[in-house]
């Protein structure tokens, strides 16, 4: 059991670190003005962090097999695991300015060879390693000072902030909610992981990822600062951490309104 808990961590690390990421690639689209060679190489990360997706719902299964066969109460290692996405998405927000940097290089070079899988070989060799070390940036507080944050609306931020929120216990609430229902009912309230996140993407593309995406498309355009863009990308990445803190509040809510459908 202590080895599959510390395969959710890292894979709930590595999930949150890419997510966060995502946010921040839209500094790239501006900086590069290559919107559709960024979204193909992000693309590579986005398949890293859905096959962690895929291998992270098993593991969280099988907790719950485990505490449900010994009779031990999962409530505080769910919590842990929410923790780590915190940690995963702080991890995120501190690598941003070396991931841009190194990112906007493996752009220029995926413009000149055309090949994902060269440009990934080109990215796992020693000099490029080193070349990486030597580039790591820390946050400062001039890159956040003075930026324009009442542009952005206030209800992209707290519609981020739900939206991580239940995208960070789907899994985890549905599955506690089987331990919280007649055995019979146990298959189709850890069935619901899938609704509650589909109900979290669909609030993200309706109503997030349009908003967004026009403040990013008029910067490209020019008929809107950069620092716009730089506002909105800090704004839904510290959206996101506090999403996941609330995913500490929402855990048990969600689990007992999942149960509550089955009983």
């Amino acid at each position: 059991m202590q080895d599959n808990l510390y395969q959710l961590y890292f894979l709930t690390l590595i999930i949150h670190i890419i997510d966060t990421f995502a946010y921040s690639v839209r500094l790239n689209f501006i900086k590069s003005g290559q919107f559709t060679l960024s979204t193909s190489l992000f693309n590579l990360f986005y398949l890293i962090s859905l096959v962690a997706h895929t291998l992270q719902a098993p593991l969280i299964g099988g907790l719950m097999d485990s505490s449900i066969s010994q009779s031990i109460d999962p409530l505080p290692i769910i919590r842990s695991v929410i923790l780590i996405a915190t940690t995963g998405t702080l991890f995120g927000i501190i690598l941003t300015p070396t991931f841009l940097d190194n990112f906007n290089r493996a752009v220029a070079k995926l413009e000149q060879i055309a090949s994902v899988p060269s440009v990934v070989v080109d990215a796992l060799r020693w000099g490029s390693i080193r070349r990486f070390i030597k580039s790591i940036t820390m946050p400062s507080r001039a890159m956040v000072n003075h930026l324009p944050y009442s542009k952005i609306p206030t209800n992209l931020i707290v519609l981020n902030i739900l939206v991580t929120g239940i995208y960070t216990i789907g899994v985890m609430s549905a599955f506690y909610a089987t331990l919280l229902v007649d055995p019979q009912h146990r298959l189709a309230a850890s069935a619901s992981a899938g609704i509650l996140n589909t109900s979290a993407n669909i609030i993200f593309m309706l109503f997030i990822d349009p908003k967004s995406s026009i403040i990013t498309d008029q910067a490209l355009k020019g008929t809107r600062p950069c620092a716009d863009v730089k506002a909105l990308v800090v704004i839904l990445m510290s959206s996101k951490l506090l999403g996941t803190l609330m995913g500490q509040l929402l855990l048990i809510p969600v689990a007992k309104a999942i149960a509550g459908i089955y009983m």
